[in-house]
């Protein structure tokens, strides 16, 4: 199972890579025009989601359209070994965190999340059933372990692929969203 994992990692990791800026960026607004369009999201409170690494779909679309609902946003910080949530209001309140990560300060309150709420995750790869590969530190399937907020997996088109190799602890996703649209529901958003 390691071994899948490793070899699907290095395939898709390369795949976005491949992207420019300008190809993250676009597919960045599409995703967010994407996911304000969900009825949970819409209906949420508070949305977390992440500030992106390099390769990875840019959430800064999602995080100002997210202003215009008046919607509480949240970013995960390393605690220990899972996450916590705090809430900014804005992008440059973000500083660098454990593993180079952008996060919020450490001054910012934590904030626990509950079945009301939205939590946007990254992903490595995603399958047609909700199945995620992350980058395997294991931080969200901690985080989330037992059910709580509705997960939306969000992620390039090109991430999407069947099968999935995951283990047992490997929480899926309630819905995935790509800059095609919504490409998965478990009905549950």
């Amino acid at each position: 199972m390691a071994e899948a994992k490793r070899a699907l990692r290095q395939e898709i990791l390369a795949r976005r890579r491949a992207l420019t800026p300008a190809q993250r960026e676009a597919a960045g607004r599409a995703v967010a025009a994407h996911v304000v369009e969900i009825a949970a999201v819409r209906n949420a409170g508070r949305v977390a989601l992440y500030a992106p690494t390099a390769d990875e779909v840019s959430t800064r679309p999602l995080f100002e359209a997210l202003a215009s609902f008046g919607c509480r946003r949240l970013l995960p910080r390393i605690s220990g070994d899972v996450l916590e949530f705090a809430a900014i209001a804005t992008w440059a309140e973000l500083r660098s965190g454990r593993l180079r990560l952008l996060a919020p300060p450490e001054t910012a309150p934590a904030e626990a999340l509950d079945s009301g709420d939205v939590v946007v995750v990254p992903g490595v790869a995603f399958g047609s059933q909700g199945q995620r590969l992350g980058r395997g530190g294991g931080y969200y399937d901690r985080t989330f372990a037992t059910s709580g907020p509705s997960l939306i997996g969000i992620a390039f088109d090109l991430q999407l692929v069947d099968p999935v190799p995951t283990d047992s602890h490997d929480r899926a996703m309630d819905a995935i969203v790509t800059e095609r649209g919504l490409r998965f529901s478990s009905g549950r958003v």
